[in-house]
């Protein structure tokens, strides 16, 4: 079976990343070839980035996704949870980010019974 066009220019980036170990530039390649998404990031790339980035897209779906979509306000209101604390990571959460961390948890809860009742 023979690769895939997408497959093969994974293998092209990951020469063409190994040819930059040479220059002391170590870069890390996350491949999901199923899905055609490759993740490249520098060796010093924390999680913390990563879940920040990660979170754009989860963010995306949420204010691109009609309101009238069942799932909608679960999706839009964890990330906006996931927003404030991702932030806020390395300092303490204000009384009014956990205000509205609590009003997005409320959103969440009403969805959730309006699901159950369905």
């Amino acid at each position: 079976m023979s690769e895939t066009p997408f497959a093969e220019f994974y293998e092209s980036l990951v020469k063409l990343a190994k040819s930059f170990e040479r220059k002391d530039l170590l870069v890390k390649i996350q491949p999901d070839l199923e899905a055609n998404i490759i993740r490249i990031y520098g060796e010093k790339t924390d999680s913390l980035v990563l879940a920040k980035t990660g979170l754009e897209g989860i963010s995306e779906l949420a204010y691109t996704t009609a309101e009238h979509h069942p799932y909608w306000s679960l999706i839009f209101n964890s990330s906006q949870i996931l927003k404030i604390v991702l932030e806020k990571w390395n300092d303490n959460l204000t009384k009014e980010e956990l205000d509205e961390i609590s009003w997005n948890v409320d959103e969440i809860k009403n969805t959730a019974r309006k699901l159950e009742e369905k």
